[in-house]
């Protein structure tokens, strides 16, 4: 049985953050068992009660699961959950693959494809972009590197929480395009946050200069799906406070 045959067989999960914890539940959605496991215990509670089964560490999910995908911060947090005291890279099985959809350094990925490789496994980097809003509606786009052969068996999985799974080549480039994307998303965002600012201060009203931009040259992702400034739009972290959405601190990868 190939990989990508190998169809509704459990898959393994490490990472129940922001992001990890609707793209784990969509995987359940599509009738996959999911093993995981999270640094927070707390994080893992509602997962359990859609009927994963939660583990403590990432090597007792590598010992459970040969398909594994991994949710984290940044560089040093894959580090430590491949090639840590207790990570993947201690129990992997042969034939495992591996995919990683934090946003990290390229050569990190790299690396951790490398020490993979060494222990018989497959490891593939899937950066994703689209935010916490279409990891819950299953929309995300995965910018996947790695082994090209490999591509279909990622693919049938990355599926189940994304409309765009789009290969860019060998192990890396997958961060790569989505480095790329941070910087003109943080570009953009920066911008917008000046221009709205500016408008307002010189007495323009929030809501109708937003309007006035997304129907101008001047509209961007972040005036139109993501706009910084309160009470323009809904369902956005500053239409909450500024609660959830992307950290700036996080936007440093390289």
């Amino acid at each position: 049985c190939t990989r990508s045959m190998a169809s509704k067989t459990q898959v393994g999960f490490v990472g129940l953050g922001n992001m990890g914890n609707p793209m784990a539940k969509n995987l359940l959605k599509h009738g996959y068992p999911v093993v995981a496991t999270d640094v927070f215990p707390e994080s893992c509670k509602e997962l359990q009660e859609l009927g994963a089964q939660i583990v403590d560490n990432p090597a007792e999910v590598a010992d459970k699961a040969d398909r594994i995908i991994t949710m984290l911060p940044s560089s040093p947090n894959v580090i430590e959950v491949y090639t840590g005291p207790n990570g993947i890279l201690k129990k992997v099985k042969k034939g495992s693959l591996l995919i990683d959809s934090s946003t990290i350094d390229p050569a990190v990925s790299k690396e951790t494809a490398a020490a993979a490789e060494k222990m018989g496994a497959v490891f593939m980097d899937a950066p994703v972009s689209g935010g916490v809003g279409a990891a819950s509606s299953g929309k995300l786009t995965f910018m996947v590197g790695g082994a090209e052969e490999e591509f279909t068996a990622v693919k049938e999985l990355l599926s189940c929480m994304g409309s765009n799974v789009v290969y860019c080549g060998q192990v890396g480039t997958g961060q790569a395009a989505k480095i790329c994307n941070n910087m003109l998303l943080a570009i953009g965002m920066i911008g917008t946050s000046e221009t709205m600012n500016l408008g307002i201060r010189l007495g323009l009203e929030p809501k109708l200069l937003a309007k006035i931009l997304n129907m101008s040259s001047g509209r961007c992702w972040s005036s139109d799906t993501y706009n910084p400034v309160p009470g323009v739009m809904e369902g956005v972290p500053s239409g909450n406070n500024y609660q959830g959405g992307f950290g700036t601190q996080l936007m440093a990868k390289v």
